[in-house]
């Protein structure tokens, strides 16, 4: 049997960059086949040229043994080429239904639409993913997770032969990833191919057939997953080893207490935390999802309410009611969810960074000089290594490494003393992910102190000097040394009790 995809010296520009080089690459029926590669690599926009989004300058496209010109997503569909997209195409004011039917609605006999068809399709694929999504509510009142599953429902309605899945499991827990993952082993039991496009290299591992690289656009090489190895993986994709993702600890840490929580309770009748954070260190928040690490964390700014919060800052007694407070005093948040949270994406990088110490670069007459303001901006993306052209570059057109060090460098610009990191990993890539990991480091040995939020337990006990575990809202433990290993973390996490050989 020849292969279901054939991609032949796929080539794509765009006004100063050639975003892809000559790839060729080609997807067997059945098979789930990986396609890695940093951010920037190619791997949406080559996959965009597939569904029918972008058109190549040069190259063919062979799908089912035809060669296909594309000229739009629906052409694509037409042939049985599917994709969720990596940004949610749904419309917000409408329902899971009119979303997973939207441009292919169902109807009867008299041409008329068939609600009733359309409503028991989608209760059988969501019933088929394992999820519980209320079909008549608009999917702008979803959770992220929720609206995931929606777009991967529209995408299965569709009946695809070909289904693009581009980074599915970034906004998905652990429990619904591999409901996922179970889903996509039946699809290929019935002969449906995958292109699976993921950061976490161990669900290639887990759930591919086949590995393609891209790198700078251009293609590196394929594998079967059998004779793959983390390690060449990851040299493939950023063309050097990274033997040292995570940068050597504090030989000596400082026992100078930053901050204090003498007690911070949410809830009337919740749990009363208490954890100290030392100077130039990296104190991790660990635990299941829902366990209530980032509550803890907000409850600390001020950004939700606590019916009990005692609290020092390098030893004076402070009350922080909310984020500004909670600035004014040095303590800056990373939030989750950096693009709708964190950042203006459709301002500048000089924008961004300044946006919260504009009064820093007033002059006489109470006037902004952009011009200082400029060069200081520009200091901080050398200091930050920041990839771009300039201050004025739109952060909507930088990877998502280069995003997170713009709200890193807003923070340093405020001369915070405590930053609080809430998944500053997430959607980010290997190469991209080293970097990070060692900016928090090089912040701390300068003296900051970083609380870091982890769902990845590699990252959380590879980079924390101490790590307090969360289970039910309430720290059960306070790891470090010897003890600070992924079987005590996920002991204490689960609310298990460590067996005796563990300590």
């Amino acid at each position: 049997m020849g292969s279901l995809l054939q991609l032949d010296d796929i080539c794509k520009r765009y006004p100063g960059v050639q975003a892809l080089k000559a790839i060729s690459l080609s997807v067997e029926p059945g098979e789930i086949h990986a396609l890695l590669g940093e951010n920037g690599a190619g791997k949406s926009t080559l996959m965009k040229i597939l569904a029918g989004v972008e058109r190549p300058d040069e190259g063919r496209i062979v799908f089912a043994g035809e060669e296909r010109r594309f000229a739009s997503y629906h052409d694509a569909i037409a042939v049985g080429i599917g994709i969720v997209f990596q940004e949610f195409s749904l419309i917000p004011y409408l329902n899971a239904v009119e979303n997973i039917f939207l441009g292919h609605e169902r109807v009867n006999r008299f041409g008329l639409l068939n609600k009733r068809a359309m409503r028991d399709t989608a209760a059988s694929l969501f019933a088929r993913l394992g999820v519980n999504i209320a079909l008549d509510c608009p999917v702008q009142a979803l959770s992220v997770a929720q609206q995931q599953f929606v777009e991967i429902a529209k995408a299965l309605a569709l009946e695809a032969r070909l289904l693009i899945l581009d980074e599915p499991t970034a906004t998905l827990t652990p429990t619904e990833a591999a409901l996922l993952f179970e889903v996509m082993r039946e699809l290929k039991r019935q002969g449906v191919a995958m292109i699976f496009i993921s950061h976490h290299l161990e669900e290639i591992f887990d759930v591919c057939d086949r590995i393609s690289v891209l790198r700078d656009g251009a293609y590196v090489g394929a594998m079967e997953v059998a004779g793959a190895s983390m390690g060449r993986l990851v040299e493939m994709m950023v063309g050097r080893k990274l033997e040292a993702s995570f940068p050597p600890k504090a030989a000596s840490p400082s026992r100078e207490v930053v901050l204090k929580v003498e007690a911070l309770q949410l809830a009337r009748g919740g749990p009363v935390n208490a954890f100290e954070l030392r100077r130039g260190e990296i104190l991790g928040f660990a635990g299941l999802v829902g366990s209530g690490r980032t509550e803890l964390a907000l409850g600390v700014i001020g950004a939700l309410p606590s019916v009990r919060q005692s609290l020092q800052l390098n030893g004076q007694p402070v009350r922080l009611r909310d984020p500004a407070a909670a600035l004014a005093k040095g303590i800056g948040l990373l939030p989750e969810s950096r693009k709708s949270e964190g950042l203006v994406v459709g301002f500048s990088i000089r924008e961004n960074i300044a946006l919260n110490n504009l009064g820093k670069y007033e002059n006489s007459a109470r006037l902004i000089d952009h011009g200082r303001e400029r060069e200081s901006v520009r200091a901080l993306m050398k200091q930050l290594a920041i990839k771009a052209p300039g201050p004025e570059s739109k952060v909507v057109n930088l990877s998502g490494g280069n995003q997170q060090k713009v709200v890193i460098a807003r923070w340093v610009n405020h001369h915070c003393q405590v930053l609080i990191f809430d998944e500053p990993t997430r959607g980010i890539d290997v190469g991209a992910k080293a970097e990070i990991y060692a900016l928090m480091r090089a912040l701390t040995e300068q003296g900051y102190a970083i609380i870091l939020i982890s769902s990845e337990l590699p990252e959380i006990i590879g980079l924390s000097d101490r790590v307090a575990v969360f289970n039910k809202g309430a720290i059960v433990a306070t790891l470090e040394g010897s003890a600070l290993n992924p079987e005590q973390v996920m002991f204490h996490a689960t609310g298990s009790q460590p067996h005796d050989h563990l300590h």
